[in-house]
C-alpha cells in the first residue's frame, strides 16, 4: 500500500503538471506560436527533483525489501514439506525425498502446510508456475532454485510451464492436488506400495510387452523396469490425466497415446513404437492395472 500511495501521488502530480502545461501553453487564434522564455538549466530545481525522487524511491524500497526478506523463507521451516521438481521436455517429475515417492505431472500436497520446492531442469530452461499458489520460478540448467508456497484450501490448482522450451511448450502442463492432511497421508501410503502382478490374461500379456518395449525409459516399482528417461509409471492409473495434463486418464486416451504420441504432443521424446492393435490393448490393460 505504501507503493500504491506513492506511485498514485507521483502519477497525479505528473499528469496534473502535464495537463496544466498543455492548457496554459496551447495555441490560440492569433497567437499560434507560444512565447516561452527559454531556460538553459536550473541547478536548484534539478537538485530538488533528484533529492525528491531519491526520497520517494527509498520510501518504496525500504518496506519492499523488508517484505522480500521476510517472505524468502517459509514461516515454519522445520515442518515444511520438501519436494523436488524437475522439468523435462515436456513433462514434470515430482519427488518426495522424505517419503521415497516419485510421480509425474500431478503434485499432491497437504492443505495448510508450507511447501519448499527445489527446482531444476534436465534439459532447457523451464518455468514452474501455478498462478493461484505461487509466482513464477525458472528452472535453469546446472542451477538449483528454490520456491516456497502454501495452499490454504483443498482442491485442484492448474499450472503451466511459463518459459518457452520447445515445440510442445504449451503442452507442458501440471496440476497441484491439495488434500486434507489425512487424505494426503493416505495418498503417500498408496504411492509407497509396489505394483502387484495382474491376474487378467490381457494385463499379463501387457506385462510382457512392457518389459520388451518400455523398461529402458520407464520405472514401475516392484518390477525390473527402472528407466529414468520417461515418467515413473508405478501408479499411472491413479492419475487424473495423461501426457502432462493434455488428456483425461481413460483407456481410450491411453490407447491413443500409445498408438502415436507425436500426434498428441508434437516433438514428444516418446517415440512411435509401431505397436500392433493387440499390443496396444495389452499395454493399456496392464497400465490401467497400475493404481
Amino acid at each position: 500500500m505504501v507503493t500504491v500511495v506513492v506511485c498514485t501521488a507521483v502519477f497525479l502530480l505528473t499528469a496534473g503538471l502535464l495537463g496544466y502545461a498543455i492548457w496554459r501553453y496551447r495555441a490560440r487564434p492569433g497567437n499560434m506560436v507560444a512565447k516561452l522564455r527559454h531556460m538553459h538549466g536550473n541547478p536548484r530545481l534539478e537538485a530538488a527533483l533528484i533529492i525528491g525522487v531519491t526520497l520517494l524511491l527509498l520510501t518504496i524500497a525500504i518496506p519492499n525489501i523488508r517484505v522480500l526478506f521476510a517472505a524468502s523463507e517459509p514461516p515454519d521451516v522445520e515442518n515444511a514439506l520438501r519436494v523436488e521438481v524437475v522439468g523435462k521436455q515436456w513433462w514434470w517429475k515430482f519427488s518426495y525425498p522424505s517419503f521415497g515417492v516419485e510421480t509425474a505431472n500431478e503434485l499432491h500436497l497437504p492443505v495448510g502446510r508450507a511447501v519448499v520446492a527445489e527446482l531444476r531442469t534436465e534439459d532447457v530452461i523451464h518455468s514452474f508456475w501455478v498462478p493461484k499458489l505461487a509466482g513464477k520460478m525458472d528452472l535453469i540448467p546446472n542451477k538449483i532454485n528454490h520456491l516456497w508456497f502454501q495452499a490454504d484450501k483443498p482442491g485442484v490448482y492448474y499450472g503451466q510451464c511459463a518459459e518457452f522450451c520447445g515445440s510442445s511448450h504449451a503442452n507442458m502442463r501440471l496440476r497441484v492436488i491439495v488434500h486434507t492432511e489425512a487424505a494426503f497421508e493416505d495418498w503417500i501410503k498408496s504411492q509407497q506400495t509396489v505394483a502387484e502382478a495382474p491376474a487378467e490374461a490381457s494385463a499379463q500379456e501387457g506385462v510382457r510387452v512392457f518389459q520388451e518395449r518400455c523398461t529402458a525409459c520407464h520405472t514401475v516399482a516392484g518390477t525390473a523396469a527402472n528407466g529414468k528417461i520417461g515418467p515413473n509409471l508405478t501408479h499411472v492409473a491413479s492419475r487424473q490425466t495423461l501426457a502432462a495434463g493434455l488428456l483425461p486418464n481413460s483407456p481410450s486416451n491411453l490407447q491413443r497415446w500409445l498408438q502415436n504420441p507425436q500426434a498428441i504432443k508434437p516433438g514428444s521424446l516418446m517415440p512411435n513404437l509401431g505397436l500392433s492393435e493387440a499390443e496396444v490393448n495389452a499395454l493399456t490393460a496392464y497400465l490401467q492395472h497400475l493404481k
